[in-house]
């Protein structure tokens, strides 16, 4: 039987419950590349407070949930060179086009498909021909998990403790992110330097 390939593009920033239940759920069926999102200016990764852990921290994190696994491949190939506005407009700017062929070379399958829970994701990925299969959005939201790490960061200072966030994290991230908890604390107290386009997050600096 022909293998088939599941290519799920996220910030996964942090990994979470609901993306390992999505790769879990991805596998049975498919080899699952993993493209967690990189923005880089000058061959050096822009990270925000929207977007705090570097993509070797991220892959680690993915790693650490499925070890030897084969059949889940972690890629740097979703990645955004500076200045960004020029992947704009979509579909019509020549270097948004040059992300599909930069995510399909590690892709060794000859037909893929790719998971998004958003409505609105799942019609770019349509567009540019991404094969996207119909998802639910799962309830536990990176971003609020996040905005709960950086409550936890600041309440220690206070104290206080809130540890919530460990609930919607596997065990193994969850080492992952104490032991990079000096990145949760840098920008725990931040200005959100990101720039939404088009529904999109890039970071401030390096979009012009």
């Amino acid at each position: 039987m022909e293998k088939l390939a599941a290519l799920y593009l996220a910030h996964l920033n942090p990994f979470t419950k609901a993306h390992q239940e999505i790769i879990f759920s991805l596998q049975k069926k498919y080899v699952v590349y993993v493209f967690p999102v990189r923005f880089l200016k000058n061959g050096k990764e822009m990270n925000t407070r929207s977007f705090p852990f570097p993509y070797e921290i991220r892959k680690l994190m993915i790693e650490s949930v499925f070890p030897n696994e084969e059949k889940v491949i972690v890629s740097p190939n979703y990645t955004f060179f500076a200045p960004f506005i020029k992947y704009f407009p979509p579909l019509f700017s020549p270097s948004s086009w040059k992300i599909r062929e930069q995510v399909l070379k590690p892709v060794r399958e000859k037909k893929f498909i790719s998971y998004t829970g958003d409505r609105v994701e799942r019609y770019a990925l349509r567009i540019y021909r991404f094969n996207p299969i119909k998802a639910k959005r799962l309830s536990i939201s990176a971003t609020q998990v996040k905005e709960d790490i950086y409550d936890e960061a600041l309440s220690k200072r206070k104290n206080l403790k809130n540890s919530q966030w460990k609930d919607k994290i596997p065990n193994p991230v969850i080492k992952i992110i104490e032991d990079n908890w000096s990145i949760v604390e840098k920008f725990a107290n931040k200005k959100d330097e990101t720039l939404k386009v088009v529904g999109v997050k890039f970071p401030r600096k390096g979009f012009f």
